[in-house]
């Protein structure tokens, strides 16, 4: 009896040992990184999905879900007990409802995989699984505001397949990784030909990610140059203190002191905790400092006019005439409240700073500063390649500021840092961030770690970076090539059947005639 045969004997043996292969994937990101795993789990849940039917395959994709996100995303447990209502009756049951939503991505593309009609096993293995969890990965990424956490891809950010993010994105190396975990369950199950076939696959696809790494997909275009990346390591709970704003203010300008001069400084998303009116002589000398000194000053602060309902997280450039980059993709429930007329009543008792933020326009330009065309983002929009895209190939440098200090001592700081990795790879472009509490880094052209700051303590982080010219084909083209390609796999799965049902529907229309 074959794995694949007992598994359906046994179905509740099956489901156990796919919630606990989703448990164990998240070890394949930060800040574990055990790449491997990513491989192997999948190719658990592969083996699993076969010989099985529709209901039964929704059934242990759920299962193989609730591990992945209850072990991969239990840290938004902590921002709602923080800044909710500090229960764990409450934070708790909200985060087990939350992963309970997240589980339905590999449960419907579970029912996919065995509800399509592919022609054999085999094809369904090699063409539908791999394929359909791609597009459902891409699909988390965007529906409903997107969840584009823990996508395969990134826990690849520092191995072999890491050479198909310029040109196919996150999703490409997520690709990759179900291709070898498709892969080494055909050839587990094949004996000749089709066993090296299989063999051939994985060499193939990890050749194929090495190959594309030796590729410069963008070139520097000038002098190394050096940045400054202040992390105040201001407590979430006293930030938005009235009384504990001076001091704020007072330690961000102290740590700033010594490093005027530099290229560019960077203080961390709402470092600042006020509006321009209210601190307009701090912002004027502070401006008038970094003209002096040659410095480009990128601040987070928010910014607009509260008095009037419109105010926007921004990081403001305070040289000469300022300009400011405003926060477009906003989180819910954490910047804006969804449906605000309906749930602002029910939902009183959350108490998240700064919670009505407006969205920024959708396409701004890059700031531009001296030599500087710096493609801003603001925290949780490094986790989507769209937002990064808008800036280039103008931005010859990116920068995203954030405040993990939400996730407080979880994995998420570690998970936040390995997306930033991510955009920084797939576009080709030194990227430094500075975060309130860590990890703050300087980040280069291939996704590598230049510099990166402790946790939880006051710190600046020095370090040199490159402008860069150019554009990776995936930025160019996004991920389009990488979902029709996607597409095109199942639709080729498909098509004897698909022949086959039009040719039954042409002999029916001729026995009708």
């Amino acid at each position: 009896m074959t794995t694949a045969e007992w598994s359906a004997h046994h179905p509740w043996w099956a489901r156990a040992a796919l919630l606990a292969a989703g448990a164990v994937l998240p070890f394949s990101f930060a800040p574990h990184d055990l790449l491997p795993l990513a491989v192997l789990c999948l190719a658990v849940l592969f083996l699993l999905w076969q010989n099985i039917n529709a209901r039964e395959a929704a059934l242990r994709g759920y299962c193989f879900g609730l591990g992945m996100f209850g072990h991969g995303v239990w840290w938004v447990q902590v921002s709602i007990h923080q800044f909710g209502l500090p229960l764990y009756s409450f934070s708790v049951t909200m985060t087990v409802l939350f992963v309970a939503f997240m589980a339905l991505y590999p449960a419907l593309t579970g029912y996919l995989v065995q509800r399509l009609p592919a022609r054999s096993d085999a094809v369904r293995l090699l063409l539908c699984m791999g394929p359909l969890w791609v597009l459902f990965e891409w699909l988390r990424g965007w529906l409903l505001s997107g969840f584009p956490w823990l996508h395969l891809g990134y826990g690849q950010v520092d191995g072999w397949l890491a050479g198909y993010a310029p040109v196919f994105g996150v999703h490409g190396v997520s690709a990759a990784v179900v291709a070898l975990a498709a892969a080494c369950v055909h050839a587990l199950q094949s004996i000749g030909r089709q066993r090296r076939g299989a063999l051939l696959l994985l060499v193939a696809v990890t050749c194929g990610g090495v190959g594309l790494s030796q590729i410069s997909w963008t070139t520097p275009e000038g002098p190394r140059e050096e940045a400054a990346l202040v992390q105040g390591a201001v407590p979430q709970a006293v930030k938005w203190r009235s009384d504990f704003r001076a001091r704020t203010l007072e330690l961000y300008e102290a740590l700033s002191e010594a490093h005027w001069g530099r290229e560019i400084m960077l203080w961390p998303e709402t470092a600042v905790p006020a509006f321009p009116l209210e601190i307009s002589d701090l912002l004027t000398r502070l401006g008038t400092r970094a003209d002096e000194t040659g410095t480009a000053l990128l601040v987070g602060m928010p910014d607009g006019e509260p008095r009037d309902g419109r105010y926007f997280n921004s990081v403001v450039l305070l040289n000469g005439a300022r300009q400011r980059y405003a926060k477009h993709h906003l989180v819910p429930f954490g910047e804006y409240l969804p449906l605000d007329g309906l749930l602002r009543p029910l939902l009183d008792f959350l108490t998240i700073p700064m919670s009505s933020f407006s969205a920024g326009p959708e396409r701004q330009a890059p700031l531009a500063q001296g030599p500087f065309r710096i493609g801003v983002s603001i925290c949780y929009e490094d986790a989507y390649a769209s937002e990064i895209r808008k800036s280039l190939p103008d931005a010859n440098v990116l920068v995203n500021v954030s405040d993990d200090a939400w996730f407080g001592d979880s994995i998420a700081p570690h998970q936040h840092l390995q997306i930033s990795r991510m955009r920084a790879l797939e576009a080709g472009r030194y990227l430094l961030r500075a975060t309130n509490t860590g990890i703050s880094a300087i980040i280069d052209a291939r996704g590598g770690i230049v510099a990166r700051s402790p946790q939880f303590e006051p710190h600046v982080l020095i370090g040199s970076f490159e402008r860069y010219a150019g554009i990776t084909p995936f930025m160019f083209w996004g991920h389009t090539p990488l979902v029709l390609m996607m597409l095109g796999l199942v639709l080729l799965a498909l098509r004897p059947t698909m022949q086959g049902l039009k040719a039954s529907a042409g002999k029916a229309h001729n026995w009708r005639a």
